[in-house]
């Protein structure tokens, strides 16, 4: 007798699996192939017929000196947003498992930046950071850090432009790594740190030979959707400085957008596009390795 279709786990496998293939062949697979072939070809807003020409977006994307700084700055923004999401996602945490009166109302606040719109909260921190009527300067010149009429032009100077827009980022990601490393919290065993205080250990001698090296994997793996959100992020950058002043605040993810969509260059943005590729690639196999190492150790 030929047995049913619901007896079969490796065609119901197929099925389950299916919806999630489609997925993702319907929004990575096509619009990256379709990058490829964009990025070797002439194809501009204003000319849509497709004419192969090789390397040449390459070859000019790597002439082009905001190619090189949008890189440059792509590396920075990520290292320092990097280790800030996970130092203050591990602060958070431990205090959305802690036991206070308030909890839910404390919870409800870290998780607000993550669940507000990107466009919405980045223009509140425009007008936070306003060159003259930013609230934030007038509480420094409260404090006198700031003399009178003093004002810092937080997004018009390259340095501030560039902290300002990574203190943001970091603001909008870190309550996405503290629900992570929460979960990794919660499943240490209470059994282990009544041992460990038993034994005579101290808060910070648990910290950090119990609690830091069991939470490392879901580090790891809150610092893999971290660089991946960071790399291709280009929501903030455009809200609050458009990749300014000078292109002291262009990241990769939005050059490759204003050259090939507000530029009209869509072959040139496209080139520019795929150098995401390799470095996301390279980023999430090292993580992947490093939390690899952590389980079998």
């Amino acid at each position: 007798m030929k047995p049913k279709l619901a007896d079969r786990p490796g065609a119901l496998a197929w099925i389950f699996l299916l919806p999630s293939v489609l997925y993702i062949v319907a929004l990575i697979a096509l619009p990256f192939v379709l990058a490829i072939a964009f990025a070797l070809s002439d194809v501009s807003a204003g000319d849509p017929s497709y004419d192969y020409v090789g390397l040449l977006n390459f070859r000019r994307a790597f002439d082009d000196p905001v190619f090189w700084r949008s890189l440059g700055n792509t590396f920075v923004f990520t290292a320092i947003s990097m280790v800030l999401i996970v130092v203050l996602g591990k602060v958070l945490a431990n205090i959305l498992v802690a036991d206070f009166r308030g909890k839910w109302l404390v919870r409800f606040l870290v998780l607000l930046p993550w669940t507000t719109p990107v466009a919405l909260s980045s223009i509140s921190w425009l007008w936070l950071l306003d060159s003259i009527y930013s609230p934030i300067d007038w509480v420094l010149r409260q404090f006198g850090v700031l003399g009178p009429g003093e004002n810092l032009y937080w997004l018009g100077q390259p340095g501030l432009a560039m902290t300002s827009v990574i203190a943001v980022h970091v603001w909008r990601l870190t309550p996405l790594a503290a629900v992570i490393m929460m979960a990794g919290l919660v499943a240490i065993p209470n059994d282990i740190n009544e041992a460990a205080k038993v034994d005579g250990a101290g808060y910070w001698r648990r910290m950090f030979e119990i609690t830091v090296p069991l939470v490392l994997p879901v580090a790891a793996v809150a610092a893999l959707f971290g660089a991946i959100f960071t790399f291709t992020d280009m929501a903030v950058v455009r809200v609050l400085t458009r990749g300014g002043p000078n292109d002291a605040t262009q990241v990769l993810a939005s050059w490759a957008f204003y050259r090939g969509i507000e530029g009209g260059d869509v072959a040139q943005g496209a080139a520019v596009a795929l150098f995401l590729f390799p470095l996301l690639l390279a980023a999430a196999v090292a993580i992947l390795r490093v939390v690899r190492r952590i389980e079998v150790g």
